[in-house]
């Protein structure tokens, strides 16, 4: 499948990767109230995809992304509370539906992340970056705050460098990003397509249900309180995968020491 949205690029390939790619280079990958929209709509596509098992969100050109959209934010700045709560309230939607993808996603990031992108950044589960990447903050430059990210930043980053960046607006780069946990790898800006392609291969090489269901497992026991409700659902959890097709097969498979059907 190809889908060209002109500004968003959507493909799926013969192993279940799906990518999805910013293509507004000349506007430095910024994004507005449709590009948010059409993105909404390919998370939304893609969670109810079987036959996709990972996602790599990218951009064409220089920058990953810049942001909000310069037009995008002069029409915001007239528009009432009422349409401003109702355009912000569509990227938490996107934002929300690219963080809760049941499948893995990878952010693969070559250049400058500024604002909301570093928000798409934190939503995904694995971050790649080039040494030529670098992210901002930087509402508070133009007197606003990154409201509707914050909840994936801080959950990335921490409160305490959060506290710092919102404030600031400084720029840093990938290595500092990597510091700070937004980013996981960091390589030269050529060996990054295939420091995507060796994750992605790392991946495959795991059950695709397992894989869902540890993402999962991650975002619903983080900061619970463990208790007997929680160590009940953990417990329900492992049993549940055990007796699963995929779990029987890839414990059949390392008992008779072979691979899984899943690596053939």
């Amino acid at each position: 499948m190809n889908t060209n949205n002109e500004k968003v690029l959507f493909e799926v390939n013969e192993q279940g990767i799906a990518n999805v790619t910013l293509n507004n280079p000349d506007k430095h990958n910024a994004f507005d109230d449709d590009i948010i929209k059409q993105l909404t709509d390919i998370f939304n596509n893609i969670s109810e995809r079987k036959d996709i098992s990972i996602m790599v969100l990218a951009s064409n050109g220089k920058s990953f992304s810049a942001g909000a959209d310069l037009a995008w934010m002069k029409r915001m700045a007239g528009y009432s509370y009422e349409d401003n709560l109702k355009d912000a309230n569509a990227l938490a939607q996107m934002l929300k539906a690219l963080n809760f993808l049941p499948q893995t996603t990878i952010a693969k990031v070559q250049g400058a992340a500024f604002g909301g992108a570093v928000g798409l950044a934190s939503c995904c589960d694995i971050v790649i970056a080039s040494t030529k990447a670098s992210f901002c903050l930087s509402e508070v430059k133009l007197g606003l705050i990154p409201a509707t990210i914050s909840p994936y930043v801080v959950d990335a980053i921490g409160v305490k460098a959060s506290r710092r960046y919102f404030q600031t607006a400084e720029r840093f780069f990938s290595d500092k990003a990597q510091q700070l946990g937004l980013v996981d790898d960091v390589v030269e800006p050529e060996d990054l397509s295939n420091k995507v392609k060796s994750m992605i291969d790392t991946l495959l090489a795991n059950g695709s249900q397992a894989r869902r269901q540890a993402k999962k497992l991650s975002q619903d026991v983080a900061f619970q309180t463990i208790d007997e409700a929680l160590l009940t659902d953990t417990s329900e959890r492992i049993a549940a995968i055990r007796v699963s097709d995929e779990g029987q097969e890839g414990l059949s498979a390392f008992f008779e020491k072979r691979a899984p059907n899943w690596q053939q």
